[in-house]
């Protein structure tokens, strides 16, 4: 689990306006709250906070003028065209308290040769130490045969982290891959559906397709 220390300032003006003068100053306008505690409107250093936010469920130590604060990321607004972070909301956990959170799944290795891999669940939902928070849930496929399939309940999960969703949840599934004629009927039968008609070109069309493509001679 990583964790990163980062200074913060407290807030004192809100709004829209104060926002955008927030991030001219290139920090992040932000809100800690839990453990019953009054919501705090702090500010984070832009360029740190982006870094920090590339690790996965990353622990944040910040240091709130002298204070110290242990936080989880809990909701990050970005830019849609810019890469600038917009608003963070961070949720405060002490030492040792379990949490609830989204794990990614990662895969390693490929499935036999005949195999398609489709991974069912991009996430699962874990509890786990706030300190011992696993970046990710890593799942070996190497040769899998067709017909595999991987559920919640037989993932190996890190110890001390137990699962905290449906345990009967498809992670992992593996199917036969598709031929180019299996294919091309699924696209016939899905444009069947939608009423789509292909017209048949006659046989001068034809011809006269074949014409054009050619190379002149000359």
């Amino acid at each position: 689990m990583s964790e990163v220390r980062i200074t913060a300032e407290n807030r004192t003006e809100f709004g829209k306006g104060a926002a955008r003068r927030t991030r001219r100053a290139h920090r992040v306008p932000a809100v800690v709250y839990g453990h019953g505690g009054a919501p705090r409107h702090i500010s984070l250093p832009g360029h740190e906070l982006m870094l920090a936010l590339k690790t996965p469920n990353v622990l944040l130590d910040v240091d709130l003028e002298g204070e110290s604060l242990l936080v989880l990321p809990k909701d990050v607004q970005r830019d849609p065209i810019r890469p600038v972070i917009e608003h963070v909301d961070l949720v405060v956990v002490n030492r040792g308290e379990k949490v609830t959170i989204e794990v990614a799944v990662h895969t390693t290795g490929s499935v036999a040769a005949d195999a398609l891999l489709v991974v069912d669940a991009q996430t699962v939902t874990v509890e786990a130490e706030a300190t011992h928070i696993p970046t990710s849930v890593d799942v070996d496929v190497e040769g899998l045969p067709v017909g595999t399939q991987i559920h919640a309940k037989d993932l190996g999960l890190p110890e001390g982290t137990t699962f905290a969703g449906d345990p009967e949840t498809l992670v992992i599934n593996v199917v036969a891959q598709q031929s180019a004629a299996q294919l091309d009927a699924d696209l016939a039968s899905s444009e069947a559906d939608l009423g789509i008609v292909h017209e048949e070109k006659s046989a001068d069309a034809e011809a006269d397709a074949a014409d054009a493509a050619a190379p002149s001679e000359g």
